[in-house]
């Protein structure tokens, strides 16, 4: 799985996810961070990568340009602390994994 990590999303979780062997970039790590949502959703598309967010955005532009891909995680815990998103993001990683 490859993930691409929205600005809202703590570099830490990539390097989680990194060190778990995932391939995963922070928008950050490549000086996009003032990328457009739909724009981040076509380079996402394009790397074949899963995008990780707490903006609501995503959802709402795949479901107007009426698109499958890419997949969003969309985390919206309420306590979004590192702990608790990395916590969460393994768990959903061990259900869907395959």
């Amino acid at each position: 799985m490859k993930f691409l990590a929205d600005m809202g999303i703590s570099p830490r979780i990539v390097s989680w996810l990194k060190s778990n062997g995932y391939d995963a970039i922070h928008l950050v790590e490549q000086g996009l961070e003032k990328l457009p949502d739909d724009e981040i959703l076509i380079k996402a598309r394009n790397e074949q990568r899963i995008i990780l967010t707490v903006d609501l955005d995503f959802a709402q532009l795949l479901a107007i340009g009426q698109e499958f891909l890419p997949s969003v995680v969309l985390f919206r815990l309420g306590n979004e602390t590192y702990e608790v998103m990395n916590q969460f993001l393994a768990e959903v990683l061990n259900r869907f994994e395959s």
